[in-house]
């Protein structure tokens, strides 16, 4: 993992009608590939989570389109349906809408005879570009740590890091986890905290088991261990992904995360937000604008009895005010509508 040749979303070798990609619910005790043959079951990849992260949703959403077009008498009206389904299966990440637009404006122009070769160029596109985008994020992430290591003389920098936001979120390499690979690979002495992420345990069952694929000290602790963590100085920074960043710089994801950046905020810890620019909604003007998905009382409902209410919000907004710095390809800027104009000027400028 965490290697060129590493991927979580591919075309079949052997029967290029079929994309393959991990089923990461059985994570970590199975590793299985699971096959997508039909644009519903990309859907339901998505919806029930065989996929996470935003930038893998999207790219799944991207190859769903593409199987699509192989299939019916009228190409182009079952890519529109294919279409307006992954644009309900999950409300909050944008890269999943990106994806879907991106696809669809090439989708008028095209004959239906060359309508999957052209979304299929077009799907891979999107996977190479995150590859290199998660890279650029690591390269800029690595000077934080790089400058962390070297006020502790050497000793171990400790990241405390919520959800998945690693190479299986993404195409390779993560957004969160980019600056921790390449830290090891510089030699830098580097551990990660690890959240478990209830209800879904993405920080046990994803984070967990590929960092330990790629041979970086790791503790996994409970989700409400680190702000403790954090008072008796246990945390040097805190790195998290973010399935949607508005405008003005507050982030959307995986729920807890606000709880996360108030602990840092009181202990003077810096909070780090590692994004790709496809997270960036620009027509959001801040987080109060961000839908957040509501998901099934199922994931939480094993310790309950049957007539408790559950309510089970999946992500949470942090507001700008909490975020030291987002780290994007580009580079580092301010958690604000300047910041990211400074660094995306053509994208502000719509």
């Amino acid at each position: 993992m965490a290697s060129e040749d590493f991927r979580t979303i591919w075309l079949h070798p052997d029967d290029p009608q079929v994309v393959q990609i991990i089923d990461q619910r059985l994570l970590p005790h199975d590793y299985s590939i699971h096959d997508l043959r039909t644009w519903s079951d990309g859907v339901e990849a998505i919806n029930d989570m065989y996929v996470r992260g935003a930038p893998l949703i999207g790219a799944t959403a991207a190859w769903s389109l593409y199987l699509a077009a192989l299939r019916g008498k009228f190409p182009k009206d079952e890519v529109a349906r294919a279409a307006e389904a992954l644009l309900q299966s999950r409300p909050t990440a944008v890269n999943l809408r990106w994806a879907v637009e991106r696809i669809m404006a090439q989708v008028a122009d095209a004959a239906d005879g060359d309508l999957a070769s052209i979304i299929r160029a077009d799907a891979e596109a999107i996977c190479e570009e995150d590859i290199d985008i998660c890279l650029g994020i690591g390269q800029h992430g690595l000077a934080l740590l790089k400058d962390i290591s070297r006020r502790k003389n050497g000793d171990t920098v400790n990241v405390l890091t919520h959800c998945n936001a690693g190479a299986l979120a993404t195409i390779n390499w993560g957004t969160a986890t980019a600056p921790i690979y390449l830290a090891r690979e510089a030699g830098i002495d580097v551990h990660v905290w690890v959240d478990e992420t209830r209800p879904r345990n993405q920080g046990s069952q994803l984070t967990a088991w590929e960092l330990a694929q790629n041979g970086v000290p790791h503790t996994l602790i409970v989700d409400n261990a680190g702000g403790h963590l954090m008072q008796i100085g246990q945390v040097d920074i805190v790195i998290t992904g973010t399935d949607r960043t508005a405008r003005n710089g507050d982030v959307c994801n995986k729920i807890g995360t606000y709880l996360k950046a108030l602990a840092a905020f009181d202990n003077d810890i810096p909070f780090y937000v590692a994004l790709p620019s496809t997270t960036i909604d620009w027509t959001t003007e801040s987080g109060a604008d961000i839908p957040i998905e509501e998901r099934g009382p199922d994931e939480v409902s094993k310790t309950a009895r049957p007539e408790t209410r559950i309510a089970n919000p999946a992500f949470d907004v942090t507001p700008a005010r909490l975020v030291t710095g987002l780290i994007t390809e580009r580079g580092i800027c301010d958690a604000s509508a300047k910041g990211l104009a400074d660094l995306f000027p053509e994208e502000a400028a719509r």
